[in-house]
């Protein structure tokens, strides 16, 4: 792979460029999501005398202050240098998994470093977006070529069968959005985008037909959204539903949810914690919490299209294809729209690697911004 433009400097950088823009509202609506899910994690614990989630994540978000700083800092430049590098570290660590990875709950995903458990799924999508950004930026005078986009999908391809092999059928159809989306908006020919779209919908049609390529339990819960036994493949979505149903409009209040203290709704803290803000906040609660995403992609949505530079672009366009795809299948498979497929929602699941990613793509986006000078807007 090319060089897009040598980094002459160290891996982070010592200052930031001068006189250029720093998002303070792109940060002020992370720090919203953030509290928001601070304080549903608290509700969650507030009737429970064992539990320790809250506490763990407390101390998971401050060590994620360092993944924040790191990316915010790094030199940009040299994650097109390193970008190599970067996508065979990100290959090494998915295999690890399989060869000596931990198990929990049917599947093998988790690397096990002591007291913290990392999951290197999530941090490849994250590599995924840098290195599949700097090879689309290296070939930009032939982005419409069928060659650069085959080339393109099979650098997806590799990490993405990896991680189904976990198996991981949520985190797989993640990379595939990153890819989507950066094609988009690196201009890859709507007939190959489309064709890949048909293929990949075909495929995964194929696979939930022939025996043994999904899980029998995947296959459930896809076949649970058109009915099924509220006992069994609907049980999850079926008490999610009931539960944001019950605050109505204006939710039951704060840490008073009865669903919440009988736990009643599985994996609350994890994939079904907006059941909080829908059982204690109702519609307003949900409303509001609506309102900070769209505040915080609009913000993402501004930067893409303000960047110069190709490569910056790029890693936003993959950033927000990555975040608004966790969001989107979470709500859904709250509301019992979608699937459940293991997809956390953004800034707000209890999880360590997951909270990282989040805090590091702030980073990431914020150390853009702070390099492009407002071109549309003020």
């Amino acid at each position: 792979m090319s060089s897009l433009g040598e980094a002459k400097g160290p891996l982070v950088e010592r200052g930031l460029a001068r006189g250029l823009g720093f998002d303070w509202w792109l940060l002020a609506s992370s720090l919203i999501l953030l509290t928001i899910g601070v304080m549903s994690l608290y509700s969650i614990d507030y009737d429970s005398a064992n539990s320790r989630t809250f506490l763990r994540h407390m101390q998971r978000l401050a060590v994620g202050v360092i993944p924040f700083a790191f990316v915010f800092f790094l030199n940009l430049k040299a994650l097109v240098r390193y970008a190599n590098a970067i996508y065979v570290l990100n290959l090494i660590l998915l295999l690890l998994v399989l060869l000596i990875g931990s198990s929990a709950g049917g599947a093998q995903r988790w690397i096990n470093l002591g007291p913290i458990d990392f999951q290197p799924s999530e941090m490849a999508k994250l590599f995924t977006i840098i290195t599949l950004s700097a090879f689309l930026a290296n070939n930009w005078d032939r982005i419409r070529s069928a060659r650069v986009w085959f080339l393109s999908l099979l650098h997806v391809l590799v990490p993405l069968l990896l991680i189904f092999k976990q198996p991981h059928l949520g985190a797989s159809l993640v990379m595939l959005a990153i890819w989507l989306g950066i094609s988009l908006v690196a201009g890859v020919p709507a007939k190959l985008l489309l064709a890949t779209v048909l293929g990949a919908a075909g495929i995964l049609s194929l696979a939930f037909l022939v025996p043994g390529v999904l899980r029998d339990y995947q296959k459930e819960r896809v076949m649970a959204m058109f009915g099924g036994d509220e006992r069994n493949n609907r049980y999850q979505t079926s008490r999610a539903e009931i539960a944001i149903g019950v605050g109505s409009l204006t939710g039951v209040g704060y840490l008073k949810g009865e669903h919440k203290r009988a736990g009643y709704v599985p994996a609350q803290h994890t994939d079904f914690i907006f059941t909080v803000i829908g059982e204690e906040g109702g519609l307003v609660g949900s409303t509001l919490l609506l309102c900070a995403f769209g505040m915080f992609f609009y913000r993402i949505w501004l930067l893409m299209i303000r960047a110069t530079e190709p490569f910056h672009r790029l890693l936003v366009a993959g950033v927000f294809s990555m975040l608004a795809f966790h969001m989107t299948v979470n709500l859904g498979m709250n509301l019992e729209l979608l699937p459940v497929v293991g997809l956390w929602l953004p800034f707000m699941s209890y999880g360590g690697t997951a909270i990282w990613l989040c805090l590091a793509c702030v980073g990431l986006l914020l150390n853009i911004s702070a390099r492009e000078r407002p071109v549309l807007f003020s």
